[in-house]
């Protein structure tokens, strides 16, 4: 799925990453907790959060995730669309829940991509 793909079955505004839109997005993770992510992200994945601050693009930049997807129409804090451009990595904006978000880009194909913990 493409991050074009995410912004039109999300109904989204891109805030950054236009030249992006066409980047393959192999899984996404739902999360608010940064440590979450450390512990789970794959590469070229999508993260769906509702957080809106510098320390997401940089947690980003670290897991080489492709795309934000900030839910529940957030607004992004000051410099974090610029930062997020500096480094690559599409920001969209959403106003469905994470639940939903997710939701709708599992029935469209986009794993989750996790090992199944016993």
């Amino acid at each position: 799925m493409t991050i074009g793909e995410i912004a039109k079955l999300t109904n989204a505004k891109v805030l950054t990453g236009e030249d992006l839109l066409s980047k393959e997005v192999l899984t996404a993770c739902g999360a608010d907790l940064m440590s979450d992510v450390l512990a789970y992200i794959r590469n070229q994945s999508v993260l769906i959060t509702g957080l809106t601050n510098a320390q997401t693009v940089r947690t980003s930049e670290m897991m080489d995730i492709v795309c934000i997807v900030i839910v529940r129409g957030k607004q992004p804090a000051p410099g974090m669309v610029e930062l997020a451009a500096e480094s690559g990595i599409a920001v969209l904006s959403t106003g469905y829940s994470m639940y939903t978000t997710c939701g709708i880009l599992h029935n469209n194909g986009l794993s989750g991509g996790e090992r199944v913990i016993a």
